[in-house]
């Protein structure tokens, strides 16, 4: 009965992993490839990653992509032909003239910027777009300063350590599994920028379900609101990412449901622990300490599982902006900044938003995530040359030079653990100098 089981389980997860599902979302929802027929025929032959799946609808022979990993080079070739053969034609022409062919952004890792593709219907694609964004790195650059600077550094700060332990733990699970990213064709890669990367689990499902459920369990009993309100909030924000990375076409549906469920054991055994974890940031006399060596421990850990890649980079990125902000906000307790309402005071009550308040806030980010940019160009144009300086690598090529894991690790935290140190101390200052505390 057991393997019975076990045996229907694998066909399960073989009927979600065919990328069939993710191409017929796609055309139901109105995006159309822009593939030559040379390569179309290919396609009805190559399932997932290369596996033999026959036509949409049949299921591979094999979990796909498992410890394989598409050659760079093989990549850039097969885009550089599918461009060539996408000269202008009448077709061509007719997409031109329909106003519909949208480019694609360019590859993290190898700069291309993809195939082209037809849009047919554009408020899904503007929906799907803000979904894939939610776990972008311009929007975690305002939602955590929004939080800190607007709402409660109390969530803040607990949000971000969930946020970077979650990615970590994606992100490795991604180095360690291999799967690579749905085959095209049939599946149109409306985004790109992703796709040499690793793809089981989503890391973006798994952002995208950690941050909306920890932050209405961190309010839930913390604010007065709606109880349906804000469970409706974080569900709709939840479906939302998981829904815009399969109509992006980098992730399989198995992979989307994985990281949904990955995120929430996740979840459930930090969710007890935050508390315990901000009183000890904040408290503890070894805090600074212990913070340094396990966020960039297990940056090292990260990077030791697999050939440089832009996800260890992300890794990375995520560890360090949660150690420079724990460093912070540390120091802010240390100094009597940004204390924490009273236990008596809670649960707190929703401000009445009016003019004066909404510009206020407004005027806070305005002027905070504007700081925030400038510090993260002017350390970017510093990171690279010093850390190539202390370490001896050539800094002619940049691309080149991150791909050696101390110059990337150092880089990462010298930006953006110096970026969450502005965000939580620094930013608050100014903001009193200012008047728009």
């Amino acid at each position: 009965m057991a393997s019975g089981a076990l045996h229907r389980f694998v066909r399960l997860c073989r009927y979600l992993q065919d990328p069939c599902h993710v191409a017929r979302f796609q055309q139901f929802c109105g995006v159309r490839g822009t593939f030559p027929k040379k390569q179309t025929e290919a396609g009805e032959t190559l399932g997932v990653n290369g596996a033999c799946g026959g036509q949409c609808g049949d299921s591979a022979r094999g979990l796909p992509g498992q410890r394989l990993r598409k050659s760079l080079n093989a990549d850039e070739n097969v885009e550089r032909d599918e461009r060539s053969a996408n000269g202008p034609s009448g077709r061509d022409a007719e997409r031109d003239s329909k106003g519909t062919v949208k480019p694609l952004r360019r590859n993290s890792l190898t700069g291309d910027v993809g195939q082209e593709f037809i849009i047919e219907n554009r408020f899904l694609f503007y929906l799907f777009t803000v979904g894939t964004e939610l776990g972008n790195e311009m929007f975690f650059i305002v939602f955590f300063p929004f939080l800190m600077w607007n709402v409660d550094p109390y969530v803040s700060r607990q949000l971000i350590v969930v946020w970077a332990w979650v990615l970590f733990l994606g992100q490795s699970t991604k180095d360690l599994v291999r799967w690579t990213r749905p085959a095209s064709p049939p599946v149109v890669k409306v985004e790109v920028f992703y796709n040499t990367e690793y793809s089981m689990p989503s890391t973006h499902a798994m952002s995208g379900t950690a941050l909306p459920f920890c932050l209405f369990l961190l309010t839930c009993s913390r604010w007065q609101y709606p109880f349906m309100f804000g469970l409706s909030i974080a569900l709709f924000w939840s479906v939302l990412v998981c829904i815009s990375r399969i109509y992006m076409g980098m992730h399989s549906v198995l992979e989307v449901i994985t990281g949904f469920l990955y995120s929430v054991l996740i979840l459930a055994v930090l969710h007890p622990m935050l508390h315990d974890i901000d009183t000890f940031y904040l408290s503890h006399s070894f805090a600074p300490l212990v913070v340094l060596l396990v966020h960039v421990g297990f940056s090292l850990v990260a990077f030791s599982l697999d050939s440089w890649s832009t996800s260890r980079g992300d890794t990375a990125q995520a560890l360090a902006t949660a150690a420079g902000a724990a460093l912070a906000c540390r120091l802010n307790y240390q100094l009597g900044l940004q204390p924490d309402p009273p236990e008596e005071a809670l649960p707190l009550t929703l401000p009445l938003i009016d003019g004066a308040l909404l510009t206020r806030s407004i005027m806070r980010l305005l002027v905070g995530v504007a700081v925030l940019l400038a510090v993260r160009a002017a350390m970017k144009a510093v990171a690279i040359p010093l850390a190539c300086r202390i370490f001896g690598v050539p800094s002619d090529d940049v691309r080149k030079a991150r791909q050696h894991a101390h110059i990337e690790l150092a880089y990462r935290f010298l930006v953006y653990g110096t970026v969450a140190y502005c965000c939580v101390f620094l930013v608050p200052l100014l903001f009193g100098f200012l008047g728009l505390s």
